[in-house]
């Protein structure tokens, strides 16, 4: 049974792991944080993470180490942060450090859950929506930017006893909620991103300026469209984005001038509330860094290709992402009418 005294461990002392790793320390929680580079596990041993944003600020000191391997001993409970891209390799580094009732949540953007199961076992995985954001403003210097909420769950939707605890534990930082259908949970966050985050990504703009443009709108929809079908093929209930008010189905509803007006509104109001808002993808991009476009889009491509569920605008905006991460196209706005993604206005 976990207690305030199990081993824990955070990985990954990015933006939300970083975050997460000073406000448990902050409330006393015994943990360690694994942090890639031996400047930050520096600056969290030394003076600590500096924390900024919407719920204030504050230097934490946070015991700290600069690999997986460093943390010595078997772990209770590991909440995993690290990058879509880096988590399978670090689940694998991590799988000698756990014993059979070790827990891991993930705390990935999109869907990382079934691909950490394969390595950990489903039994070890605990889905995790991470419904707030953050940025890295440089080594141990992290801000919270909006506020939000976790939402657990077992992969089987089972009500185990430790996801209370865990919600609770979790709960110092942002409210959590359990939830018993945590795949549909973390799909609905994933059709968000992959509307937003990916047409970002190739467009190089931010939210207002992006969703401004008609074009950005038709295949903003259209990776709604097909993300739907594929769920529905799945036998997935998707459950409502934007904290509850969004439910898809009802947005997609209808083909028709007003039907297609109301949908555009929409898409416009969610524009200018986040105006300011840059995609993490456009953000990795500029960086030099690689994506999470496979466990976003190309989540719903390899779904789709699995289950005979054609995902054209998905696969071309796969595509194009790995383009730019290949150097081969650069990123701008005129991506939006890149021929490749013509089938989303039909």
């Amino acid at each position: 049974m976990l207690d305030k005294n199990a081993r824990l461990a955070v990985i990954g002392a990015g933006a939300i792991g970083g975050i997460v790793a000073a406000h448990l320390a902050r409330e006393g929680w015994d943990l360690t944080l694994v942090c890639k580079h031996q400047e930050v596990a520096d600056l969290a041993n030394g003076p600590g993470l500096r924390i900024l944003g919407v719920r204030g600020a504050f230097q934490q000191p946070v015991r700290a180490v600069a690999n997986i391997a460093d943390l010595g001993g078997p772990q209770d409970l590991v909440l995993l942060a690290t990058k879509a891209t880096e988590a399978i390799a670090a689940a694998r580094e991590l799988l000698p450090l756990l014993h059979e009732r070790s827990l891991v949540v993930s705390l990935q953007n999109g869907i990382c859950e079934e691909a950490l199961a394969s390595v950990l076992g489903r039994d070890r995985v605990v889905g995790c929506v991470v419904g707030w954001g953050a940025t890295m403003l440089g080594p141990g210097q992290l801000e919270m930017t909006s506020t939000g909420e976790f939402v657990l769950g077992d992969l089987e939707g089972r009500p185990l006893p430790h996801l209370e605890f865990l919600a609770n534990m979790l709960g110092v930082v942002v409210p959590c909620r359990v939830s018993a259908n945590i795949l549909g949970e973390l799909y609905s966050k994933l059709i968000v991103n992959s509307c937003i985050n990916t047409l970002g990504a190739i467009s190089g703009l931010y939210l207002g300026q992006m969703l401004a443009q008609p074009q950005a709108r038709v295949i903003f929809t259209a990776v709604m469209r097909e993300a739907l079908a594929v769920a529905t093929a799945m036998g997935l209930k998707v459950e409502p984005g934007g904290g509850g008010k969004l439910d898809y189905h009802r947005f997609l509803k209808g083909d028709g001038l007003i039907d297609r007006w109301r949908r555009g509104l929409t898409i416009r109001a969610i524009g200018f509330k986040y105006r300011r808002l840059k995609s993490s993808s456009l953000q990795s991009l500029e960086r030099g860094r690689p994506t999470e476009i496979d466990y976003l889009n190309g989540y719903i491509c390899q779904k789709g290709a699995g289950l005979g569920v054609p995902t054209p605008v998905n696969l071309a905006l796969v595509a194009m992402v790995k383009q730019i991460e290949a150097g081969q196209r650069k990123i701008a706005p005129a991506n939006l009418g890149d021929p490749a993604l013509a089938t989303a206005g039909r």
